[in-house]
């Protein structure tokens, strides 16, 4: 499995038409991010965007159109769809000498936590179909958001996600790192403990640690004692530092600050915190962007973005309504290969 920042052919997302999601005046808040972050993106590489309906197309591009959008630049599929989570449903390409195969892991709504889900997790098949590409079926439940590689061997996942019973019951740790080292190409697995308050997909690897490069990561930490998150961060981040990979060598840790992650309107599943992280950033082509939501926090993140990314752009893109939803920008894009 390429590492992010690896050359993409087209970024995948979902349009928002959710209204359990997004209720009342919340889906065209969260629509309007979308209008900026794929506004920024097009210029990088081609986007692919999947619509619920024709309805949901139309609106979509009327709301595009009012933007700087070249739709050329968009490739609109017309596909049934449960939610925007693209991330975790969306197809997974990994490399083989014949070139790029799709992954179609199973998809279950994170524990079958919200059904109905069979239309998310009909897509892999549709876009392997669709552009005649290799597919195959490792027959595992797996979240793309539950995965960090590094291209070099290298995976970072949490057990509170891959281990619990609502994914894969009947497979236990060792035959987890079996099928994600067949199937993704990898030697190591690091296993953190569990992911944010308020993460309702049980502690995504993508809000708490992210690979910068092959030996850097990004661990999310706060040194207020009292913050909901500070424990089960501090125990991650204890993981990374001591952590020697096979030949020895120690990784890079940058701790990277949480925002506040309190909301004064509770989620749609009642939590009064949201997965707000700095983490779940997405590397496209060229550029890096950044979900913005604390203005005393903000700016010293994106320096520090601009100081490991410096042949990247770095774009930030406000991203409070959007984390309402629970998932942020790297949550609702999944990258292509071989695909344009």
């Amino acid at each position: 499995m390429p590492a992010e920042w690896a050359h993409h052919s087209a970024t995948h997302i979902h349009w928002p038409s959710n209204h359990e999601t997004w209720p009342g005046e919340r889906l065209e808040r969260v629509e309007e991010v979308y209008c900026r972050f794929i506004e920024e993106l097009h210029f990088y590489e081609p986007v692919h965007i999947f619509l619920e309906n024709k309805e949901v197309k139309e609106r979509a591009v009327q709301r595009l159109s009012k933007r700087a959008v070249d739709l050329d630049r968009l490739t609109l599929h017309v596909q049934p769809i449960n939610d925007v989570w693209a991330r975790d449903c969306g197809p997974i390409f990994v490399k083989d000498e014949d070139g790029y195969v799709i992954l179609n892991w199973g998809y279950n709504a994170w524990g079958e936590k919200y059904p109905p889900w069979e239309d998310d997790n009909y897509i892999p098949e549709y876009v392997a179909s669709k552009y005649g590409i290799r597919l195959e079926e490792p027959g595992m439940i797996l979240e793309g958001g539950s995965i960090e590689v590094n291209g070099d061997g290298l995976l970072m996942t949490t057990e509170s996600v891959l281990l619990n019973p609502n994914r894969n019951p009947d497979l236990n740790r060792s035959m987890i790192e079996d099928q994600l080292k067949k199937y993704l190409g990898i030697r190591e697995v690091i296993w953190l403990k569990r992911g944010l308050a308020g993460d309702d997909t049980d502690g995504h690897i993508d809000d708490i640690a992210r690979f910068v490069n092959e030996n850097t990561v990004f661990a999310c930490m706060t040194e207020d004692k009292n913050d909901v998150n500070y424990e089960a961060l501090q125990e991650n981040l204890d993981i990374l530092r001591s952590y020697q990979t096979g030949s020895g060598d120690k990784l890079n840790i940058i701790p990277l600050p949480m925002p506040d992650c309190r909301v004064e309107d509770p989620t749609v599943d009642g939590s009064e915190y949201v997965p707000a992280s700095y983490a779940n950033f997405y590397l496209a082509n060229g550029a890096v962007f950044v979900p913005l939501y604390d203005p005393k926090l903000d700016a010293e993140i994106l320096q520090l973005f601009r100081k490991y990314f410096k042949h990247r752009k770095v774009i930030g893109i406000p991203a409070k309504d959007l984390v309402w939803g629970q998932g942020s920008l790297h949550c609702i894009t999944q990258q292509w290969y071989s695909v344009r």
